[in-house]
């Protein structure tokens, strides 16, 4: 029975950005003037924020702390301007920003309400309700510059997000984003396609993050221009197999997040979630190829000339794979495809839908008293039913651990021959859905029974069933499952 045609790859759009307590902004204020009321302790830190900025700071204040005192003889940048006195409202008129430090409400009130009639952004230390602009937390790279803001609910969570950050983002990323600034003027200036250019950032951010303390020399800008001008040459778009893992977008590799971070198109499975495609960058147009063993699936020969044809067309292509593409993913006749046109191709591996469920389940695939060999095996032919060619010695072999891909639709049929060959009903069978995802569900049986429980339970999405001797320790009941899978707090 041939293969049935029911739909062909659509484009979608990239989700709404879900709601934001606040909208992040930078805020450019070299050589702008900007006013400081107050010269508490509080103010004396913000004033050094504007001036580490470059603005010029007006600070107005009867009775300056001595820390002021001290900010004002040894400004970070910018410049600080001392006014012993209060300020008047026409001290608001042309600044771009005001800040103000006031104990009382009322006073915090009208200077908000002077600073807004100027037209002017204002922030009361302290005092949100009074503020149009809020600080939260700054990684300082610069000018690689990071903000983190929780909008008042939990700044000490926030502080605690702010000092992870420093840990991991290293310091010589500075150095790293000052030679971008220099260099940036010089690749606009070069007579190269759009997706040359972007090529020779992409390559500078690999650079950059493989050896973030190296000072970045001179010469490495010839070297990527020559990247990038190789890349323009040749007009030529790539494309690169992504293996999006089982579902938990924390499970992505570093390279899979970065390909799909630079990608101009993404062809991705329906099996692939929301989550990992969230990742991606959001101007990426994002087409939808999905092949489901029990639905309308596009056929293989739309998908391979669609990714093609993009390729063809300059662009640089993510075909998303759910799992790992090399794993009933049909990445062979892709990678054939592509070569064929002369396309070059890109694989970067997945976790797979396999590892996902022994982790969710906390067993071992390969445990040492049960299990002497790993075989993966799919229960979908290309007709959509049981493949008429399978092993039944191997998939009987009683030393082995079997992990069944797509098995939904034909499990009851594997599962009658594997007791038909002399394998044991009582052999322990889990079926996984939707591995390592919010909706994860789990089916503890036996090779007799599975069928008869995947028929009266609930379930949707990518199915694995996995049997073998190596899974009889698994939790007997659903209650056991649901608490493995909660976090332990930390």
């Amino acid at each position: 029975m041939s293969e049935v045609v029911s739909r062909r790859p659509r484009a979608e759009r990239a989700a709404r950005m879900a709601p934001l307590a606040v909208l992040p902004v930078f805020l450019k204020l070299k050589g702008r003037r900007v006013i400081v009321a107050g010269g508490s302790e509080a103010a004396v830190w913000k004033a050094e924020l504007l001036a580490a900025a470059g603005a010029d700071v007006a600070v107005l204040a009867d009775e300056p702390c001595p820390a002021m005192l001290d900010l004002v003889a040894a400004p970070p940048a910018g410049s600080i301007a001392l006014h012993h006195r209060a300020w008047t409202p026409a001290d608001l008129a042309g600044a771009a920003f005001a800040i103000g430090a006031f104990e009382e409400d009322e006073a915090a009130g009208a200077f908000a309400a002077a600073a807004r009639a100027a037209g002017v952004p204002v922030n009361v230390i302290d005092k949100p309700a009074f503020c149009d602009v809020q600080f939260g937390g700054i990684v300082n790279r610069s000018p690689l510059v990071i903000g983190i803001s929780t909008d008042g609910a939990a700044p000490v969570f926030g502080q605690a997000v702010r000092a992870r950050i420093e840990a991991l983002l290293p310091q010589g990323f500075s150095r790293w984003a000052e030679a971008a600034r220099r260099w940036r003027r010089r690749v606009q200036s070069l007579d190269l396609p759009f997706q040359a250019r972007r090529r020779f950032w992409e390559l500078f951010s690999e650079r950059a993050m493989a050896t973030p303390e190296a000072m970045p020399p001179a010469c490495l800008a010839i070297s990527l221009e020559q990247g990038a001008r190789e890349i323009g040459a040749a007009r030529t778009g790539r494309i690169v197999l992504v293996g999006a893992g089982p579902g938990d977008p924390e499970l992505l590799t570093m390279r899979a997040v970065r390909a799909l971070q630079s990608a101009d198109v993404i062809v991705h499975d329906d099996l692939v979630p929301p989550a990992v495609l969230d990742v991606a960058r959001r101007e990426a147009e994002r087409i939808s190829a999905g092949k489901r063993g029990r639905g309308p699936s596009c056929r293989q020969e739309d998908i391979n000339d669609l990714v093609i044809r993009l390729a063809a067309e300059g662009k640089h292509v993510v075909r998303l794979k759910a799992g790992d593409p090399m794993i009933f993913g049909r990445a062979g006749e892709e990678i054939a495809a592509a070569e064929a046109r002369g396309i070059p191709v890109e694989v970067v591996p997945g976790i797979s839908a396999a590892q996902g469920a022994a982790a969710s389940l906390k067993l071992s695939l390969t445990h040492r008293d049960h299990a002497r060999r790993l075989q993966y095996v799919t229960a979908h032919g290309r007709d959509g039913r049981l493949p008429r060619d399978l092993s039944w010695p191997a998939l009987t072999d009683p030393a082995a651990s079997t992990i069944v891909y797509m098995p939904g639709a034909t499990w009851h049929e594997l599962a009658a021959g594997l007791i038909e060959t002399g394998m044991s009903g009582a052999t322990p069978a889990i079926a996984v859905a939707n591995a390592t995802r919010p909706d994860e569900v789990r089916i503890h049986g036996t090779i007799a029974d599975l069928a008869g429980r995947l028929a009266a339970r609930a379930w949707s999405g990518p199915l694995l069933i996995l049997y073998g001797q190596a899974f009889g320790a698994a939790p007997q009941d659903d209650i056991a499952a649901a608490l493995s899978a909660v976090p332990t707090p930390v």
